[in-house]
């Protein structure tokens, strides 16, 4: 891209830069290599990404970090994207040609930028050399996700209850894309929702799974059974084990996943219809949560196979 970019940009990062870690100045010094300067941060206008923990704003995914998540953004074309810098080391680089490709057919501006400079402004621990700032993902809305007339096929929904880990998160999305989940609730406060390490992780399925956030997930699980969804959570503490789910896995469902460590919060636990447990051989007594999650939603997914 040639030109000067518009500025009055905000900076996009905001004061909690998560997993990076703070105490790096909001300054950003040295020219980009090829296409002037990205706009300045700190002058207003778009503002910090969303998607902290106890965050009220929305989703967040303003802020996108990691090839393979920048690429899905691109490629599903969802929401708009602002500009896309890359580490002026990578230019001409095959392993980011198709990034650079893509920007260029959708005009998206795009920078080579040094590569300090890019990792002062990345929020995870390894960008790999490119980060994109765009529109916050949109929110599902719950009622058309639980509506067999919009989704044409019975819900097979996952709830998250706690979950504050981004890295799991991400894990956790990237595996509902997977096992063909129709929909995730997440809770709107004391919970990660999209940062760039849930984005990065996820590996683009941020783009692709319908997310909605919910004000209180008890409530959520008790109007889910009201439209006649099963409500299964998973513990590893349950008689019940996963493998016996049988008919219910067909049945419109909605798998529940604790905290790390805390497990289904009380009120979230009486709201379950069952509660199951995946059978462990060895010596330790459960797996965290993303590989849970795995599990769990695979099996599921076997169940219905030949569901409408």
């Amino acid at each position: 891209m040639s030109g000067q970019p518009p500025s009055g940009r905000g900076s996009g990062k905001g004061a909690n830069r998560g997993a990076k870690g703070g105490g790096r100045g909001p300054g950003r010094s040295g020219p980009p290599r090829k296409g002037g300067a990205p706009p300045r941060k700190g002058s207003g206008g778009r503002g910090a990404p969303t998607g902290s923990p106890g965050s009220a704003k929305g989703l967040g995914g303003r802020q996108v970090e990691g090839r393979q998540a920048l690429r899905e953004l691109l490629i599903a074309d969802r929401r708009k994207v602002h500009e896309v810098w890359i580490s002026a080391e990578l230019e001409g680089d095959p392993g980011v040609a198709d990034i650079v490709e893509i920007a260029a057919a959708r005009r998206i501006p795009l920078f080579h930028v040094a590569r300090a400079k890019l990792e002062r402004e990345s929020r995870s621990e390894a960008p790999q050399g490119v980060l994109a700032h765009a529109a916050e993902i949109p929110e599902a809305d719950l009622g058309k996700l639980i509506d067999v007339r919009h989704t044409g096929r019975a819900p097979f929904l996952v709830a998250v209850d706690g979950v504050t880990d981004p890295g799991n998160l991400g894990a956790i999305i990237r595996s509902c894309d997977g096992a063909g989940v129709s929909g995730v609730l997440l809770p709107r406060h004391r919970a990660v929702h999209v940062t760039p390490t849930v984005a990065k992780a996820a590996a683009g399925a941020v783009e692709y799974v319908p997310m909605a956030l919910v004000p209180g997930l008890p409530a959520a699980l008790r109007q889910l059974t009201d439209r006649g969804i099963w409500i299964v959570g998973l513990d590893d503490g349950a008689d019940r084990g996963l493998y016996e789910l049988g008919p219910l896995a067909t049945e419109p469902i909605c798998l529940v996943l604790g905290a790390e460590g805390a497990g289904l919060s009380r009120l979230v636990r009486e709201r379950c219809d069952s509660v199951v447990s995946i059978p462990m051989a060895g010596g330790v007594s459960s797996l965290n949560v993303a590989a849970a999650a795995a599990v769990s939603l695979y099996e599921v997914s076997r169940l219905r196979r030949n569901v409408p």
